[in-house]
């Protein structure tokens, strides 16, 4: 699940990065989200 969040959260951060240029703090916010759900996955998967 963190996965598929982490995967979304990086196609919206590509497309709004380069569709509308956007260079301020909020497009990259995605990247973070994305970044901390990748984390997550790997951590949670470790424990099951």
């Amino acid at each position: 699940m963190f996965l598929i969040l982490a995967l979304v959260l990086v196609l919206c951060w590509i497309g709004g990065f380069t569709l509308f240029h956007v260079s301020g703090f909020l497009i990259h916010i995605l990247l973070i989200f994305a970044v901390i759900s990748i984390v997550m996955h790997f951590i949670s998967g470790r424990r099951a």
